[in-house]
Protein backbone atom coordinates (compact mmCIF):
# COMPACT_ATOMS: atom_id res chain seq x y z
CA UNK A 1 0.00 0.00 0.00
CA UNK A 2 0.72 3.96 -0.52
CA UNK A 3 0.04 6.50 1.32
CA UNK A 4 -0.66 9.80 0.16
CA UNK A 5 -0.43 13.49 1.62
CA UNK A 6 -0.72 16.41 -0.13
CA UNK A 7 -0.52 19.70 1.24
CA UNK A 8 -0.02 23.54 -0.33
CA UNK A 9 -3.51 24.32 -0.81
CA UNK A 10 -5.22 27.55 -0.38
CA UNK A 11 -6.06 30.92 -1.76
CA UNK A 12 -4.61 32.97 -3.83
CA UNK A 13 -5.91 35.68 -6.78
CA UNK A 14 -5.92 35.50 -10.13
CA UNK A 15 -2.07 35.65 -11.31
CA UNK A 16 -0.70 34.25 -8.83
CA UNK A 17 1.56 31.51 -7.32
CA UNK A 18 0.96 28.14 -5.69
CA UNK A 19 3.12 25.56 -5.22
CA UNK A 20 1.76 21.67 -4.16
CA UNK A 21 3.36 18.95 -2.62
CA UNK A 22 2.47 15.41 -2.63
CA UNK A 23 4.28 12.91 0.23
CA UNK A 24 4.38 9.41 -0.60
CA UNK A 25 4.63 6.92 2.10
CA UNK A 26 4.47 2.70 2.56
CA UNK A 27 5.59 0.83 -0.31
CA UNK A 28 6.72 3.96 -2.26
CA UNK A 29 8.19 1.21 -4.67
CA UNK A 30 4.67 1.00 -6.31
CA UNK A 31 4.68 4.75 -7.05
CA UNK A 32 5.89 4.31 -10.23
CA UNK A 33 4.25 6.81 -12.39
CA UNK A 34 2.67 9.82 -9.56
CA UNK A 35 -0.10 12.46 -11.24
CA UNK A 36 -2.42 15.36 -10.08
CA UNK A 37 -5.75 15.57 -11.33
CA UNK A 38 -8.10 17.75 -10.30
CA UNK A 39 -12.30 18.50 -9.86
CA UNK A 40 -14.09 21.13 -9.57
CA UNK A 41 -17.81 21.05 -8.64
CA UNK A 42 -20.11 19.13 -10.95
CA UNK A 43 -17.39 18.07 -13.18
CA UNK A 44 -15.51 15.32 -13.68
CA UNK A 45 -11.99 14.62 -12.45
CA UNK A 46 -9.39 16.66 -15.00
CA UNK A 47 -6.17 15.72 -15.95
CA UNK A 48 -3.52 18.04 -14.74
CA UNK A 49 0.17 16.48 -14.82
CA UNK A 50 2.19 13.15 -14.66
CA UNK A 51 5.71 12.35 -13.92
CA UNK A 52 7.49 9.23 -14.29
CA UNK A 53 10.01 7.30 -11.88
CA UNK A 54 13.38 9.16 -12.86
CA UNK A 55 11.15 12.34 -13.07
CA UNK A 56 12.43 12.49 -16.78
CA UNK A 57 9.19 12.56 -18.42
CA UNK A 58 6.38 14.59 -17.81
CA UNK A 59 3.11 15.35 -19.64
CA UNK A 60 0.24 18.24 -18.74
CA UNK A 61 -3.38 18.82 -19.59
CA UNK A 62 -3.84 21.14 -22.45
CA UNK A 63 -5.72 23.96 -20.33
CA UNK A 64 -2.38 23.94 -17.73
CA UNK A 65 0.66 23.69 -20.07
CA UNK A 66 3.17 26.98 -20.03
CA UNK A 67 1.48 27.38 -16.25
CA UNK A 68 2.19 24.77 -14.21
CA UNK A 69 5.09 22.32 -13.82
CA UNK A 70 5.64 19.09 -12.06
CA UNK A 71 8.74 17.75 -10.59
CA UNK A 72 9.99 14.54 -8.55
CA UNK A 73 12.44 14.80 -5.75
CA UNK A 74 15.72 12.89 -5.89
CA UNK A 75 14.46 10.47 -3.09
CA UNK A 76 11.56 9.80 -5.68
CA UNK A 77 8.92 10.11 -2.46
CA UNK A 78 7.51 13.40 -2.73
CA UNK A 79 6.26 15.49 -6.07
CA UNK A 80 5.52 18.70 -6.66
CA UNK A 81 3.16 21.12 -8.36
CA UNK A 82 4.20 24.28 -9.06
CA UNK A 83 1.33 26.28 -10.26
CA UNK A 84 2.06 29.67 -11.72
CA UNK A 85 -0.67 32.19 -13.79
CA UNK A 86 -3.25 30.68 -11.70
CA UNK A 87 -7.01 31.77 -13.25
CA UNK A 88 -9.99 31.40 -11.24
CA UNK A 89 -11.09 28.01 -13.76
CA UNK A 90 -7.76 26.83 -11.87
CA UNK A 91 -9.89 26.40 -9.05
CA UNK A 92 -10.82 22.47 -7.58
CA UNK A 93 -9.82 20.29 -5.29
CA UNK A 94 -6.37 18.88 -6.62
CA UNK A 95 -5.57 15.24 -6.23
CA UNK A 96 -2.18 13.56 -5.79
CA UNK A 97 -2.14 9.88 -7.37
CA UNK A 98 0.05 7.06 -7.82
CA UNK A 99 0.25 3.74 -9.81
CA UNK A 100 2.78 0.29 -9.71
CA UNK A 101 2.80 1.06 -13.97
CA UNK A 102 5.71 3.07 -15.24
CA UNK A 103 4.96 6.37 -17.24
CA UNK A 104 5.12 4.17 -20.46
CA UNK A 105 2.56 1.98 -19.83
CA UNK A 106 -1.43 3.20 -20.66
CA UNK A 107 -2.94 6.03 -20.42
CA UNK A 108 -1.04 8.40 -17.51
CA UNK A 109 -3.82 10.92 -18.28
CA UNK A 110 -6.42 8.21 -17.30
CA UNK A 111 -7.81 8.38 -13.42
CA UNK A 112 -8.56 4.34 -13.65
CA UNK A 113 -4.83 3.72 -14.57
CA UNK A 114 -3.60 5.12 -11.02
CA UNK A 115 -4.32 2.57 -8.27
CA UNK A 116 -3.46 5.12 -5.23
CA UNK A 117 -4.67 8.55 -4.26
CA UNK A 118 -4.68 10.94 -1.61
CA UNK A 119 -7.45 12.99 0.50
CA UNK A 120 -7.28 15.96 -2.15
CA UNK A 121 -6.44 19.59 -1.30
CA UNK A 122 -8.33 22.78 -2.08
CA UNK A 123 -6.86 25.27 -4.42
CA UNK A 124 -9.42 28.73 -4.81
CA UNK A 125 -8.35 31.22 -7.18
CA UNK A 126 -10.20 34.39 -6.88
CA UNK A 127 -10.69 37.20 -9.85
Amino acid sequence: QVQLVESGGGLVQAGGSLRLSCAASGRTASSRTMGWFRQAPGKEREFVAAVSWSGGSTDYGDSVKGRFTISRDSGKNTVHLQMNGLKPEDTAVYYCAARTEYYGGSYYFEPRTYDYWGQGTQVTVSS
